[in-house]
């Protein structure tokens, strides 16, 4: 139970690095480029990706037996499959809501954390002999 919470909580630091990241990315690219918000997102996105997956395969799941090259494809997998949600749900709420463009991709990344964490522990980080 005890290397489940550290996992938990180095998930949760990662995650936040990324979200933090993918956020940012995606705001600057808004105000220092004037990028529509759907736009700055995929690169936030894109960005924020590498840092997920570089954080999670070194550290949340250093432990698995997994080769990277499998994992990266598995969590890129997740992580795209994540972003279709974010990016539909982003575009739904931009047109449908008054919700500010910043706040509202804060409150989708924090959504899908949860999800992203299960699909990782449970597929992408798992040790199985096919790809």
């Amino acid at each position: 139970m005890r290397a489940f919470l550290k996992q938990i909580s180095l998930f949760v630091m990662v995650g936040c690095a990324a979200a933090a990241t993918h956020w940012a990315v995606a705001v600057g690219c808004v105000e220092a480029f004037a990028l529509p918000p759907l736009a700055a997102n995929l690169i936030g996105w894109l960005i924020a990706f590498l840092v997920s997956f570089t954080g999670h395969y070194r550290l949340t799941f250093r432990l698995s037996p997994t080769p990277w090259t499998i994992a990266f494809r598995r969590f890129f997998l997740i992580s795209a499959a994540g972003f279709a949600i974010n990016e539909s749900a982003y575009a739904f709420l931009l047109h449908t809501t008054d919700i500010p463009y910043d706040l509202l991709l804060g409150l989708i990344l924090v959504a899908l954390a949860f999800a992203t964490f299960i699909a990782s522990r449970l597929w992408a980080f798992r040790h199985k002999s096919a790809a």
